[in-house]
Formats: structure tokens, C-alpha cells, sequence
């Protein structure tokens, strides 16, 4: 019985330094994640009009989406219009490498489309996703309704039926 201890103890002790040698080589990996990023936010001049007029752009658009957010006809139009500009990414970003030293200070526009992806799809999609769920949303509540305008019915016409 002793032996069966010791053994699994030894097996426990071999397991502890695995998961702390993982739970290391995560926090190692998270430091990099962090210092790209950071070097990415920092590489940029924040204070170019176009830039300025872009964060602007998307504001005002997430403002209108949540204003308007009773007219689903609306936000269906705004749906579309949002997934579009992400699917036209791409060619924004050949359009706008060719271009940048019209408007900008510096060439943000990698092969990649790094820069593009970040700062024009990415809050494309969350302004997508905010009227998605707001869609959602609307959805159920008219399901709702539905169903109880149909329990009503319902009820009617067995009052009927016992009169």
C-alpha cells in the first residue's frame, strides 16, 4: 500500500510540474500578444484627419445603429451596408496602398491588410453584431407576442364553443 502512495504521489508531483511548466509557457506566449499590440497602436499618428474622420465614421455609425434600432427595415439596410464595406476591404486596402500619400503621413496599408482589418472591418463587424442581436432580439419579442395574440384566439373561440 505504501508503494501505491509513493507512486502516486511521484505521479502527482510529475503532473503539478507539467501543468506549471504549461501555465509558464502561456504567460510567456500572452507577453508578445501584448507587446505586438502594443507596438501596432503605437506606431500610428492618432492625430492625422483621416484617421480622426474614420473613428468618427464609425461612431456616428454605431450611434445611428442603436438610435434606430426599433426600424428593423433600417437596420437590415445598415446590416448590409456594414457586411459590404467588409467584403470590400481588400480592394479598399489595394486602392488606398496606392494612394496614401494623398492623405497620409506614413503607408498603413500592408499587403496583409492588417491596418484595414483593425481599424475598418473590425468595427464594421461589431456595429454587424450589435444589430444582429438587436435583430435577435426584436425577433423573440414578436414570437412573443405572436404566440400570446394566438393563446387569446384560442381562448375566444373555446368561450365561443361553450356558450
Amino acid at each position: 500500500m505504501d508503494e501505491l502512495k509513493v507512486a502516486l504521489d511521484d505521479h502527482f508531483k510529475q503532473m503539478n510540474l507539467l501543468f506549471e511548466t504549461f501555465v509558464l509557457e502561456i504567460r510567456k506566449g500572452a507577453r508578445p500578444a501584448y507587446d505586438n499590440f502594443m507596438g501596432f497602436f503605437h506606431a500610428i499618428d492618432w492625430t492625422e484627419p483621416w484617421l480622426i474622420l474614420l473613428l468618427c465614421f464609425h461612431f456616428v455609425l454605431l450611434v445611428t445603429a442603436i438610435t434606430f434600432r426599433k426600424k428593423i427595415n433600417f437596420q437590415m439596410g445598415l446590416f448590409v451596408m456594414a457586411l459590404v464595406g467588409v467584403y470590400l476591404a481588400e480592394k479598399i486596402n489595394i486602392i488606398l496602398a496606392k494612394n496614401w500619400e494623398m492623405f497620409a503621413g506614413q503607408n498603413y496599408f500592408d499587403p496583409y491588410g492588417l491596418f484595414l482589418s483593425v481599424l475598418w472591418s473590425g468595427p464594421l463587424l461589431f456595429i454587424s453584431i450589435i444589430i444582429l442581436i438587436n435583430t435577435l432580439v426584436s425577433l423573440c419579442q414578436l414570437i412573443v407576442r405572436w404566440k400570446r395574440a394566438e393563446l387569446r384566439h384560442r381562448a375566444r373561440l373555446a368561450r365561443g364553443k361553450q356558450d
